[in-house]
């Protein structure tokens, strides 16, 4: 019975927060106290032991760092130059806006920053350039996710973080590599093929855009992506050379050694010192919505885990979808899932336990793929009005026209396109892994 009233505080915790527009964190912390005390039996000191400081504290240091990139322009100026290379080829400004969007979210802007910036921008592209609007809004939502993937950005740092909890520490990073990858690749193959379809029927006519050359970058500007590009680096360069050269003692320590969280507050320092930009206003700026959102809803679920719920799950799910099959069931699920919620803070910490669960009960599966699968899954149904990509959208739009002609096509078209895609890939990398 208590199982039960798990899966209703969480359904009430997304539906209350959707309808009141208050942080469902703050819901899923007050159920998890109630359940856990007056339903497991657990001590209060037992339910906040289980706020996620991992994650609390990856999600702060790394917001902290790139926020002097926010705050001084760096990665407004990145977007602006990336976007004036498109003016003598506007059939290509979809994949463009894509990689441009893939890389400011790579380098730590986060997805919220990068959406913020192109969204509106690309709609006025769309325009002069006469592309489909629909596809601009997907290109951005597809970078701007698959960029903050990257296992040294946001949601990179927090899914590594969720890998960890799940008993995956010696290989968070490994399998946060195909995690990045597929959501990378997929929306290129997409792009490219509307891009085909769209030069085929206009005979390959276009128009030259008329773009603004951008200034150049500053020395503020250009300290802050030299710092930003050997986070990346020291990040990176490790547990690649680990993979590389297992049995090399000195990389191996260094490697155990080299944490995102710990190196961006270090980055933090030095760019106060280097004046990189005003430390209330980068304070200011930590996500701490998402902190709030991501860590209680992180509580709930480990009372979930707590009470069992997550192992009968997984049981269901292992038994009732062929081993074969269960990547691209996995992803459908998540899609379904985060169509009304969130990645990071819903469906990530929900079902990242049942893999983990599921991988456990049979040592056949692969838990990198499945954990990818999550991801792209998840990520697909966010152009949803109703997710956190859609909804942005929605608010960046010119006027109500432009709005009401978003909105059945994000439903009908824009999530359904990215659904079947992420599905279809998931089960390639099935097939890939057999």
């Amino acid at each position: 019975m208590i199982n039960v009233y798990i899966v209703i505080a969480i359904a009430v915790s997304i539906a209350v927060g959707f309808k009141t527009k208050y942080n469902i964190g703050l819901f899923a912390m007050t159920f998890a106290y109630l359940i856990g005390c007056f339903g497991l039996g657990l001590k209060p000191s037992a339910v906040i032991a289980l706020w996620p400081i991992g994650t609390f504290f990856v999600i702060f240091s790394v917001g902290l760092f790139y926020n002097f990139a926010t705050v001084n322009g760096t990665m407004d100026k990145i977007a602006s130059h990336m976007l004036y290379t498109t003016r003598n080829f506007p059939d290509f400004l979809p994949l463009v806006i894509y990689l441009a969007s893939v890389i400011v979210a790579a380098m730590g802007a986060g997805f919220f920053a990068v959406m913020a910036v192109f969204v509106p921008m690309t709609m006025i592209l769309c325009r002069r350039a006469h592309q489909n609007r629909l596809v601009g809004a997907m290109a951005v939502n597809w970078g701007a996710l698959s960029g903050a993937n990257l296992m040294t950005s946001g949601s990179g740092v927090i899914f590594q973080g969720l890998l960890v909890e799940n008993g995956y520490s010696d290989v968070a990073f490994v399998y946060g590599i195909p995690i990045f990858l597929v959501t990378v690749i997929y929306p290129i193959v997409m792009l490219l093929g509307y891009i085909l379809i769209r030069r085929i029927t206009s005979s390959g006519k276009s128009e030259k855009l008329i773009v603004e050359k951008p200034q150049p970058f500053d020395a503020k500007q250009k300290q802050t992506l030299f710092l930003i590009l050997l986070t990346i680096v020291i990040v990176l360069l490790f547990p690649i050379l680990h993979l590389l050269f297992p049995a090399n003692s000195f990389i191996t320590m260094i490697n155990a050694h080299v944490d995102i969280g710990l190196i961006c507050i270090i980055m933090s320092v030095i760019s106060l010192f280097l004046h990189l930009g005003n430390q209330k206003e980068v304070v200011e700026k930590v996500p701490w919505n998402t902190i709030i959102m991501i860590c209680g809803m992180g509580m709930l679920i480990k009372v979930a885990i707590k009470a069992g719920l997550i192992r009968i799950i997984g049981q269901w799910i292992g038994t009732n979808i062929p081993v074969f099959w269960l990547p691209m069931g996995i992803a459908l699920i998540a899609g379904v899932m985060s169509f009304f919620s969130s990645t990071l803070s819903v469906v990530a910490p929900s079902l990242f336990p049942v893999v983990a669960a599921m991988c456990a009960a049979n040592p056949a599966l692969n838990p990198a793929i499945l954990f990818a699968s999550v991801v792209c899954g998840a990520q697909s149904s966010n152009m949803s009005p109703f997710s956190s990509g859609g909804s942005m959208i929605q608010g960046y739009c010119e006027n109500d026209d432009e709005r009401n002609w978003l909105f059945p096509r994000q439903i009908f078209i824009g999530v359904p396109v990215c659904m079947i895609s992420a599905s279809v890939s998931c089960l390639i990398m099935s097939i890939l892994a057999r």
